[in-house]
């Protein structure tokens, strides 16, 4: 399939808001390497993510972009994988978290301007396609888990990789140690699937 054939959705004109917050939908897509040698390798060494390159920055990040409103969540989300990655799969149906974080354009306001809400899902990677839409500016690379980690350049990246870890083999990958934040810098929080909770850290991330 030719990436001529299939077309990222361009504009803001359906984007969902709520409260000043941009909604944003995004996955870690997964699969578990079965060429593994060992055989009695745990689950953990086997589980691998999908990332990719972020377009004028030197990271790697997962998919993700504005929920529309013409779909679901699950449904922006698996598009965004679409659009950015080239993958398609199954879809978990439960949050891996919901993260709220500042645009990049926006990150420097001592404001609400530019805040975004993140749901970020797992979503088993089932094809790869050889085109996809975004591929001038996404190119995407397996990692397993601890590569994974190390390459996550925000705190919201690394807890939403501990709960694809949990999610798939039942151990995090990292007790992540999260520091105290002054009253400054605490616009922006973890907000877990169970609630509205924060987690005292300041997450300053793109979307």
């Amino acid at each position: 399939m030719s990436s001529t054939t299939l077309q990222a959705r361009t504009g803001r004109h359906l984007q969902r808001y709520e409260n000043h917050f941009r909604l944003v939908a995004g996955c870690i897509p997964y699969r578990i390497n079965r060429n593994v040698e060992k055989s009695s390798v745990d689950l953990m060494s086997k589980l691998e993510v999908l990332m990719i390159t972020s377009p004028n920055q030197h990271d790697l990040v997962f998919p993700k972009g504005g929920w529309e409103n013409d779909e679901a969540m699950d449904e922006a989300a698996s598009r965004e994988a679409l659009e950015e990655a080239g993958v398609r799969g199954i879809i978990h149906d439960s949050l891996l978290g919901v993260w709220e974080f500042r645009s990049k354009s926006k990150q420097n306001l001592c404001s609400q301007e530019g805040a975004c809400r993140g749901y970020m899902f797992a979503l088993e990677v089932t094809e790869e396609l050889e085109f996809w839409p975004e591929q001038s500016t996404h190119d995407r690379k397996w990692l397993d888990v601890w590569e994974a980690w190390k390459l996550c350049r925000y705190d919201w990246m690394r807890e939403a990789l501990n709960s694809i870890s949990i999610l798939i083999t039942g151990k995090p990958v990292r007790l992540v140690a999260v520091p105290e934040i002054s009253e400054s810098t605490s616009l922006f929080c973890l907000v877990k699937p169970s609630g509205t909770e924060c987690v005292d850290s300041a997450i300053n991330a793109f979307c």
